[in-house]
């Protein structure tokens, strides 16, 4: 590999930069109108390219006085010479072979990272099992508990809506309120400690849940369980992307979802083991008990161990303490010059901006300025599809759709531990293809496939042959699982973590979760009754519809954004919103011609007119593009 392809991919994995202060005084100059017509022109390059040698010295040694670094000053220098150009560790002598090794290492040994940042990430994936070992074991615990509350009639809707009420009573928490308080306690408190105090109140309200008595007493505790799961489901990815190198950073993100996959299939295999518990003396549904109470041992775990994670060096700069910064940085990196590098981008992203937001109402902005109203969107539709996408309806109520199908309700239970168990399995190859195969492109191919899964367990619900019924539903529901897991069960959480601009980061997070929670709210409540009044073949008809219509809003609104610093994802989303619906309405065709038929069709590059091979560029496309982009002006 040369030096100078070698430099490019090297800088694809540099910590993640949004702004520099260079970049916001020439960003600034722009007009609203040429600004739009700029971001989607220009090549994504690298924003400090083009400052002189000497300003670049002068302006590190600024910030080092201005912040007391002048111990690390060496180190600062070389890691703004690596971040303005990769390249420069060829061309400097002040770094050592040591730096040149790890520098090349980003990109030839992407994985190879400290112990601390694969700590960080279990501590993540503990957390993320919390939620998805409540969403299995209420799914095993609805189809004993309501018969004990007086609220297990199939055949009464003010049973069915009783049921579904209690099964989605976090959620419920979860929209209107938990998820609002992710702002204000990532603020006081930052990320780590909100981790430890979430965990901490679904560890508790998970055993309280298993302490009540009656069908309200069960909703009352299920309902503070949202305050553990709302804050801590929208700050755990930002951690996440906070702290991961950027070339592996959808991958790393993603961990929050494979956990909850593994949660879920751990408390589907939880449910099966206690089932068979027999009542002791004096407490009626011991196995529902032990089922509820168990899911909030991962939030115990975490508890114990998080604090001695790193606190996100954003947070930490964000709140002047660049020392602490640069200590946690070191345990993040391999070496001290990385660490400088990511440091010095962090402090001149916060620095722009705070400019930006001074005097401006954050939320406002976040549908007003067209670059985080276009984010804001994406993120709604990735995280609206993956509740209407019909996930939720298997993850809440396999059992009793297996049981409606004629399994028994033991085998009812194993065969939703083998969708929780294929649910976790496929979630491995997102790791890889996440940061590769790309975000959008993993859901606009798995939701036509989860369509077709969902058709296959409604139809098989007319089958006049009992085995065939249950091999049918039981094929549709795992199907239905393979593509969900590699798609919309990592993507939405990973893109809304990294979609947003730093200045409204949780609170578009914020926003992006309570829509996830308020449709998983509305949909769990609904499923009984949508079973009763249409039978399962018209409800999971209903979300074979759904996957479709989201098929067309990924296509039309959702932008890709894998192998992109969170820099140039600033440019990406400042395209207008119908320019890319037409950029996506042209990828038909071109689908058509290169998936069905066959043929050597040249890809259109959206963001890049400048392609450094011109022969791989839709010259139609592009021009058309170039007119919607000048109209829009």
């Amino acid at each position: 590999m040369s030096s100078s392809n070698e430099g490019k991919v090297v800088h694809e994995s540099v910590a993640q930069v949004e702004h520099t202060h260079h970049h916001g005084h020439r960003t600034r100059e722009l007009d609203a109108k040429s600004k739009v017509v700029a971001n989607t022109n220009a090549k994504l390059t690298n924003p400090l390219r083009g400052i002189p040698y000497n300003q670049l010295m002068t302006d590190v040694e600024i910030f080092a006085q201005e912040r007391g670094l002048e111990d690390i000053i060496d180190e600062l220098k070389k890691g703004a010479l690596v971040a303005q150009d990769p390249a420069a560790l060829e061309r400097h002598d002040v770094f050592t072979e040591e730096d040149k090794r790890v520098l090349r290492m980003e990109v030839t040994h992407k994985w190879q990272q400290t112990r601390t940042l694969y700590y960080m990430v279990f501590m993540s994936s503990m957390a993320a099992a919390v939620q998805g070992m409540d969403q299995a074991v209420i799914n095993g615990a609805q189809i004993i508990y309501p018969t004990q509350f007086g609220i297990g009639d199939t055949n009464s809707q003010r049973d069915s809506w009783l049921v579904g009420l209690v099964n989605s009573a976090p959620y419920l928490c979860c929209a209107v309120v938990g998820c609002w308080l992710t702002d204000p306690l990532n603020r006081w408190l930052g990320r780590k400690k909100t981790i430890f105090i979430t965990c901490m109140i679904s560890f508790l309200t998970c055993i309280w849940s298993a302490l009540t008595n009656t069908w309200w007493h069960l909703f009352i505790a299920r309902f503070f369980l949202g305050f553990g799961i709302g804050p801590k489901s929208a700050t755990v990815p930002v951690y996440a992307a906070e702290c991961s190198p950027a070339a592996i950073r959808g991958a790393l993100v993603m961990m929050w979802q494979m956990w909850t996959a593994f949660g879920i299939m751990f408390g589907d295999l939880l449910d099966v083991a206690f089932y068979f518990v027999p009542d002791k003396p004096n407490i009626t549904g011991l196995n529902w008990r032990l089922m509820l109470g168990s899911a909030g041992f991962p939030g115990l775990v975490v508890c114990l161990q998080v604090m001695f994670a790193p606190e996100s060096p954003r947070w930490l700069i964000s709140k002047s303490r660049y020392h602490d910064a640069y200590k946690e940085l070191c345990r993040l990196r391999l070496t001290t010059v990385q660490a400088a590098r990511d440091l010095y981008y962090i402090h001149v992203l916060l620095e722009a901006e705070n400019e930006m937001k001074e005097g401006r109402n954050r939320f406002v902005e976040m549908f007003t300025v067209p670059r985080n109203r276009n984010a804001a969107l994406a993120s709604w539709i990735v995280m609206f599809g993956q509740q209407f996408c019909g996930v939720n309806v298997i993850a809440y109520y396999s059992s009793n759709v297996f049981v409606s199908s004629g399994f028994t309700q033991v085998s009812a239970l194993l065969a939703s531990f083998g969708f929780g168990l294929i649910n976790w399995v496929f979630a491995f190859p997102a790791v890889l293809t996440i940061d590769t195969f790309g975000r959008r492109n993993l859901l606009l191919f798995t939701f036509p496939c989860m369509a077709i899964c969902l058709l296959i367990t409604g139809f098989s619900f007319w089958s006049t042959s009992e085995k065939g019924k249950l091999a049918g539903v039981s094929l549709g529901i795992y199907l239905f699982g393979v593509f969900y897991s590699p798609g919309e069960g990592p993507v939405p959480f990973t893109y809304s973590a990294e979609a947003f601009p730093l200045y409204i980061r949780e609170i578009g997070m914020s926003f992006a979760t309570a829509t996830t929670w308020f449709f998983d709210f509305i949909l769990s409540i609904t499923w009984p009754s949508l079973v009763l009044a249409f039978k399962p073949q018209g409800a999971f008809g209903f979300y074979a519809a759904w996957c479709c219509v989201l098929w067309v809003l990924i296509l039309l609104f959702v932008r890709e954004t894998k192998g992109r610093t969170l820099e140039e994802l600033d440019q990406i989303f400042a395209v207008p919103a119908h320019v890319h619906a037409a950029y996506g309405l042209r990828q038909i065709p071109y689908g058509v011609k290169k998936w069905v038929l066959w043929q050597n069709v040249k890809p259109e590059s959206l963001y890049d007119f400048e392609s450094e091979d011109s022969s791989v560029v839709d010259e139609k496309g592009q021009r058309e593009l170039r007119e919607d982009v000048e109209k829009a002006s």
